[in-house]
């Protein structure tokens, strides 16, 4: 099952997270959603939901980078 990665449309920062991830994980289900229900985060620093899970960093590449962690950890879980 491909991880789900969700953006708030208002979210800044976010176009250039989505492109990076859309080019080196072609089979993520990435949405950019009206809402991801973070609004308080939202408005501060850049943030995405993985499978469920807020992920945040201090820009849009501190928060690649946390996303691209998770995604090979959840990969690792399912491939154990």
């Amino acid at each position: 099952m491909p991880v789900k990665v969700r953006f708030c449309e208002h979210n800044k920062g976010k176009g250039k997270v989505v492109r990076r991830l859309e080019e080196v994980f072609p089979d993520l289900n990435i949405k950019i959603k009206g809402c991801v229900k973070q609004c308080g985060v939202c408005r501060e620093v850049p943030v995405a939901v993985v499978d469920k899970i807020k992920v945040t960093g201090r820009d849009g590449d501190e928060l690649y980078a946390r996303v691209v962690a998770l995604i090979k950890k959840e990969h690792s879980t399912t491939q154990a």
